[in-house]
C-alpha cells in the first residue's frame, strides 16, 4: 500500500458541505458531505485495506506489476475492479488504488449523504446533483492555481484524478506536472491519468498524453499539462481567470 504523504495542496472544495478527515494507516482521505460520516468512512477503509493486504499476501504479483495484470479467482472486488481498469489503460493494477478505494467509500456513504466527495491523494470522487469546480495542482507550472475542472452535474457520479511525473509519490515514466483523468470509475480514472502521465515526456508532448486518453475506453476526458504548455480532450471545461475554454 502507499505511504503516508502529507496533503499539504488540500483546500475546502465544499462550503455547503460538512467536510472531515479519516486516516486509516496510510490511507488519508479528504471527505465532504451532508454530515460528518468519518466513523463509517473508516470502516469502509479499513475493508478496503484489508481486502487488498489479504489479496496481496496471497499474490504479490499483483502489487509488483506495472503492465496489465490478472488476477486471481479469489481475488477481491477492489482488486478486480484495479485489474480491469489497469488492462484499459494498460499499466500495473496499483495505478487504479487511490481512485478505487475513494470510489468504494463514496458509493458507501450515498446510503447517508446525496452529495459525497472523497479526495484520496489528489484522486477525488464525487456523486450529487451539482456542478463541482476542482482546482488544478500541478506545481511549478504557471497554471497551478490559475485553473479549475468543472464537472457538470450530469457527469456525476464520477471520479477526476491526477497522476504527476514531479510532484508527488507517484510512480510515473513521464514528465508531465499532471495528467488528469475524469471517467465513471475511480479506478478508471487513476489508471488512465497515470498512462496519459507516462506518455508525456515534456512540454513538447503533452499532445501525446491526449492521445493516449483517447485510445482508453471509458474516459469522459483528459487533461495533460507540462510547463507553459496544456492539452485538453472531451468533456474536460476548464475554467481560468478571464473566461472559459473548453476542451
Amino acid at each position: 500500500m502507499p505511504e503516508y504523504v502529507e496533503r499539504t495542496y488540500r483546500r475546502t472544495v465544499a462550503p455547503d458541505l460538512v467536510t472531515f478527515e479519516v486516516r486509516v494507516m496510510q490511507t488519508d482521505l479528504l471527505i465532504a458531505a451532508e454530515s460528518d460520516l468519518g466513523a463509517r468512512a473508516a470502516e469502509i477503509v479499513r475493508a478496503c485495506r484489508r481486502d487488498l493486504e489479504s489479496y496481496i499476501a496471497r499474490d504479490p504479483g499483483f502489487k509488483e506489476a506495472l503492465r496489465p495484470y490478472a488476477v486471481r479467482d479469489d481475488a477481491p472486488k477492489i482488486a478486480r475492479a484495479m485489474a480491469a481498469a489497469a488492462e484499459l489503460a494498460g499499466v500495473g493494477p496499483m495505478a487504479a488504488v487511490a481512485g478505487a478505494i475513494a470510489e468504494e467509500v463514496g458509493r458507501g456513504l450515498a446510503g447517508d449523504s446525496r452529495a459525497v466527495i472523497v479526495e484520496n491523494g489528489g484522486d477525488i470522487w464525487l456523486q450529487g446533483e451539482s456542478e463541482r469546480l476542482i482546482g488544478v495542482f500541478a506545481g511549478a507550472s504557471p497554471f497551478t492555481g490559475k485553473l479549475a475542472v468543472r464537472l457538470a452535474a450530469d457527469l456525476m457520479p464520477c471520479s477526476i484524478c491526477t497522476s504527476s511525473g514531479t510532484v508527488g509519490p507517484s510512480l510515473s515514466f513521464g514528465k508531465a506536472d499532471a495528467a488528469i483523468a475524469v471517467a465513471g470509475s475511480g479506478a478508471l480514472a487513476d489508471a488512465a491519468a497515470t498512462a496519459i502521465g507516462n506518455a508525456v515526456g515534456g512540454p513538447d508532448e503533452v499532445e501525446a498524453g491526449i492521445e493516449a486518453a483517447r485510445r482508453i475506453p471509458g474516459l469522459f476526458g483528459a487533461v495533460a499539462i507540462a510547463g507553459d504548455k496544456l492539452a485538453a480532450w472531451g468533456r474536460v471545461e476548464l475554467v481560468k481567470t478571464g473566461g472559459i475554454s473548453r476542451g
